[in-house]
């Protein structure tokens, strides 16, 4: 008795891209799994000492210098969107994880500053 064919979707595609991720994270060298987290630590550090310079120096204070960063790194953002297509290379990626440490950062101290 076979079985029946299993019908894709949405979940089921879901899981084969996480798949796929954590498969390509497995087999990259130690050398990229490093330099990603340190950059990750790197863009996490930048932003807990910008929020605290930039809350002083902006006349406009935290929310406005909250603004401009986020503005940039949404340029950054659409910036790789349009030069980079397929798999990016190492250094888009290093560039990435200093904006994931980065905007992270800025959130959690917006939540420790309860605003």
């Amino acid at each position: 008795m076979s079985s029946l064919p299993m019908q894709h979707t949405r979940l089921q595609g879901a899981q084969e891209r996480i798949g796929r991720a954590l498969k390509a994270q497995l087999r990259n060298s130690w050398r990229g799994a490093s330099l990603g987290l340190l950059a990750l630590l790197a863009g996490w550090f930048v932003g807990q000492n910008l929020s605290s310079l930039l809350m002083v120096a902006v006349p406009g204070g935290r929310p406005l210098a909250v603004l401009i960063v986020v503005l940039l790194l949404e340029a950054v953002v659409r910036l790789r969107g349009r030069l980079v297509t397929g798999d990016p290379p190492l250094a888009w990626l290093l560039v990435d994880n200093v904006r994931l440490g980065l905007i992270y950062s800025v959130v959690v101290e917006a939540f420790k500053l309860g605003s």
